[in-house]
């Protein structure tokens, strides 16, 4: 084998690779001669069909397999003797007439990994949210709790923000029915804004057994474009209204929520040492997108094209099952790629950067951080020991936690060198829509 390599850029090599044919074409005969001995063909014992015969049925298949065998090898020796980390997947190009010649000649261009600085973090600043957990926290979070565990009981009156009613809907623009514009025994909680707002507002005050028409025009950046702008006219019966019934605040309530002997007071404990924990992740969470925002700030790289279109894929198979999830179709979306290409490239840049700093400065997550991380994890399981067992009956599940714990490591070692700020934040703007 002969390679010689070319750069084509800061990144991009073209290696172009030479091997000799009468070694392809004894390998072929080689693999021919072992078929020969196995193969079961019609009209002949095993073992005992001509080589000729052989050829003719295999030949072509063998040659392309011993070929690609050929490629992907002496490629991968190639990259060795050269010492290239090759980034991505090469695109292979076999060169006119390459089988006819003395050699079999190939090239192969690739990219290969950037050369990662990082920067210095003196100057910068993060912002370290700084949140107490107090009763009302508390009594907001049993209420959350209450709500849901709702129950409905029908009711013989007017509905009402916040009732559940039942109905039948049909709705036509001009005249013709459209796509989603009609249901039958649809639920739908009053308040909740699942609905357009006129829809939901023309419920308010029907009574069991009501029929109303009404029209109402779709907002012109609705979602389903066929009717967004458009005026329609919808006829809704309403069977039934049902009222919400909150459960009391009991020893009851406190069962429901794993509390065994239902003490209220260890009850809201537990609530509160939960939020406290949310608390403790959310505000390492915000601290760790500083961190590594400020790291990829200071860092210098190129970021090959070949991972950051393996990224959008990925993302774009991970929005597809997403949808496909919720029932939805993905090429109805009709997602650009290049929508994905902005996070592609910046994850891929985190990671490159991560791998840098980690070999850079011997990172490790060691297995007391791993254990403390797992046993964190369970704590807000009902039976923790079982949840750890769990975690180590499988090395891709301590793998993982493997990951997020190297992942801190490089958080704190960014801390550790920039300037961390205490600042004190709401409850409710730190945890947003947990509740």
């Amino acid at each position: 084998m002969q390679a010689s390599l070319e750069t084509l850029s800061t990144l991009e090599r073209r290696l172009k690779v030479a091997v000799p044919v009468n070694q392809i074409n004894n390998e072929v005969e080689n693999r021919l001669k072992r078929l020969q001995r196995t193969v079961k063909l019609h009209g002949f014992r095993p073992g005992k069909v001509p080589m000729k015969v052989v050829v003719q049925q295999f030949g072509p298949q063998v040659r392309q397999e011993v070929l690609g065998d050929t490629v992907e090898r002496t490629f991968g020796e190639a990259v060795r003797e050269k010492n290239l980390r090759v980034a991505g997947y090469p695109r292979i190009e076999a060169q006119p007439g390459a089988e006819a010649a003395a050699d079999f000649e190939f090239t192969a261009t690739f990219e290969i990994f950037p050369e990662v600085k990082i920067g210095d973090l003196a100057a910068t600043t993060i912002e370290r949210p700084s949140v107490s957990v107090d009763e009302p926290e508390v009594d907001r979070t049993i209420e959350v709790l209450r709500k849901q565990r709702v129950s409905y009981a029908d009711v013989d009156r007017a509905a009402a923000s916040g009732d559940v009613v039942v109905i039948d809907y049909k709705g036509t623009i001009d005249g013709q029915p459209f796509d989603g514009g009609a249901a039958e025994a649809q639920s739908i909680v009053l308040g909740e804004g699942r609905l357009l707002a006129d829809f939901e507002a023309a419920l308010i005050g029907m009574s069991a057994g009501a029929t109303k028409s009404f029209e109402l025009t779709f907002p012109a950046d609705y979602h389903g474009a066929e009717v967004a702008g458009k005026k329609a006219v919808f006829e809704v019966t309403l069977h039934k209204v049902q009222e919400q019934k909150l459960p009391p605040v009991d020893a009851e309530f406190a069962k429901s929520l794993g509390v065994e002997d239902g003490d209220l007071a260890r009850m809201r404990a537990d609530v509160r040492a939960n939020l406290e924990r949310e608390v403790k992740r959310r505000v390492q969470a915000r601290v760790k997108d500083q961190a590594l925002k400020s790291l990829l700030d200071s860092a210098t790289l190129e970021v090959p094209k070949a991972l950051v279109d393996m990224e959008i894929e990925r993302l774009m198979a991970q929005m597809a099952e997403n949808l496909r999830g919720r029932g939805m179709k993905p090429e109805q979306m009709n997602m650009p790629r290049d929508a994905f290409e902005p996070e592609a490239k910046r994850r891929v840049s985190i990671g490159l950067v991560l791998n840098e700093l980690v070999k850079q400065n011997d990172i490790k997550a060691q297995p007391d951080q791993v254990k403390a991380m797992i046993e964190d994890y369970a704590e807000s399981y009902e039976h923790p020991d079982e949840v750890v067992r769990w975690y180590y009956q499988s090395g891709d599940r301590v793998r993982e936690v493997e990951a997020v714990v190297l992942e801190n490591n490089v958080v704190e070692w960014v801390l550790q060198r920039a300037k961390v700020v205490d600042k004190p934040a709401a409850f409710e703007e730190l945890m947003g829509n947990a509740q």
